[in-house]
């Protein structure tokens, strides 16, 4: 079984021999970010201001001016990328993580990224949705050679247009997206009161189909995925979006997974402001509480967090917030088996029914094979949660600091405001008026080639 080591192995050889030390001296360091924990929004230390994002469960590359222009260092790699606590997936991706680092930068720069390749494979970039010279766009065999392994490219252009992007490889997609390869790109706008918001969220969708016991996805899988997750973590692995009472807050949502994903804010009502095709006029947006994100789409939402709480934020396909699910599985509600169980128990003590009254886990736990998550986990402070995949929590709270992003624990709710069990007399169940007869149908005159016919 390929493990964590043996994994990672591979790229300390292919690396080896990336760059002469004078080639490595001319570029700029290539960061790297192992953790999985959300980094908090970081100030651009020169060039135009803007107001920064926060990534999900990620971060934002840092760059070095030099002459003016803004220089980055992606490096293509094989990365171990913790998909939730107690399961770890081989991915590939960039500077150390999967989805890779958000690049962020403002309308009108001039941007120069290094991408070396530490893969066993040539590899590119494309900058999905960027308005750029030709020979930047990044499809291998049409704009430009693949990057072959060991070797660095550059690419430079103007970031002509303000709005949210994203990057991946176009050389052997099937294998390297399935792999993880994608990170988000922004763009400010040159006046950073323009569409300024307080509290500016960003992540990917990405989708795996990693068999219970092993570590690596199956990357010729269509539609059969069974790990669903916002920037490659699944709940409850995924942090909450803390944010303040009353804040304007937008989330910028990426999809390159295989499938759309309806997206579902509850508590309050949203409009899209944001497309990767770039803003929406404000004549053009309406109301929503969901919106669907199609394959290769962005979609930046924006809302007034005006209603305190612990508000679910989720996929609405109710598969997606599910992990490790297994497709063959029968409905078996209503199908007694306790006799067979019984025999079963016989051979394999402490064997349990299951699904005979629906797929509910409760506080049921079972032996699950090596790095696997159960189907639905996640405590809440009501008991289970019954979640995974593509679900976390937008905690709206009051009175916290401008740049307060810490999880604030569950909310508390004011007496008399949470759903109680009803121990009164109940009331009487309202009926209908009784509807009056039904009057006798009356003779249709149909008439067909000038003759008369009458029907009942």
């Amino acid at each position: 079984m390929t493990n964590r080591r043996s994994f990672l192995s591979g790229a300390a050889l292919i690396g080896a021999g990336m760059v002469t030390k004078a080639g490595a001296a001319s570029l700029p360091e290539a960061h790297v970010h192992s953790t999985a924990t959300t980094a908090a929004p970081v100030a651009p230390p020169n060039g135009r201001p803007y107001n920064p994002v926060v990534t999900l469960n990620g971060w934002t590359l840092p760059w070095r001016m030099k002459d003016g222009v803004k220089e980055f260092h992606l490096v293509a790699e094989p990365v171990v990328r913790e998909i939730a606590p107690g399961m770890t997936a081989n991915l590939w991706g960039y500077n150390g993580q999967s989805p890779g680092p958000t690049i962020e930068v403002v309308e009108g720069d001039r941007v120069r990224i290094f991408v070396t390749n530490k893969l066993p494979e040539h590899t590119s970039v494309h900058w999905h949705g960027q308005r750029l010279p030709n020979g930047m766009d990044g499809v291998t065999g049409l704009t430009q050679p693949g990057i072959p392994p060991g070797k660095t490219f550059v690419y430079e252009f103007v970031a002509r247009n303000a709005g949210t992007f994203m990057y991946h490889p176009h050389a052997d997609e099937m294998a390297q997206m399935a792999m993880g390869m994608m990170g988000f790109w922004v763009t400010h706008p040159r006046d950073p009161k323009l569409h300024a918001v307080d509290r500016d969220f960003v992540f990917l969708l990405s989708a795996y189909d990693i068999d219970p016991g092993s570590y690596t996805p199956k990357i010729n899988t269509m539609t059969d995925f069974n790990l669903w997750t916002f920037n490659g973590r699944a709940f409850p692995g995924i942090d909450p979006m803390v944010v303040r009472k009353n804040d304007r807050v937008r989330i910028r949502v990426g999809n390159l997974t295989m499938t759309n994903h309806p997206v579902h804010l509850h508590g309050h009502t949203f409009e899209v402001t944001g497309t990767d095709g770039g803003w929406v006029r404000p004549s053009a947006r309406w109301p929503e509480v969901t919106t669907d994100v199609a394959v290769g789409q962005m979609r930046a939402i924006e809302f007034i967090a005006d209603e305190p709480g612990d508000w679910a934020f989720h996929c609405h396909k109710s598969h997606h917030t599910m992990n490790a699910m297994g497709h063959d599985v029968p409905t078996m509600i209503g199908v007694d088996h306790s006799g067979v169980a019984q025999k079963i128990n016989n051979l394999v003590p402490g064997y349990m029914v299951m699904g005979d009254k629906g797929a509910a886990m409760g506080d049921m736990t079972m032996p699950l094979p090596e790095n696997t998550l159960p189907m639905m986990t996640g405590t809440g402070p009501f008991g289970g949660l019954e979640m995974g995949g593509m679900f976390t929590v937008v905690k709206v709270r009051e009175g916290l600091a401008r740049n307060d992003y810490k999880d604030p624990g569950w909310y508390q709710h004011p007496q008399g405001t949470v759903a109680r069990e009803w121990t009164g007399e109940l009331p009487a169940a309202p009926r209908a008026p009784d509807a009056p007869p039904a009057k006798p149908s009356t003779p249709v005159d149909v008439k067909r080639d000038g003759d008369m016919h009458h029907h009942h």
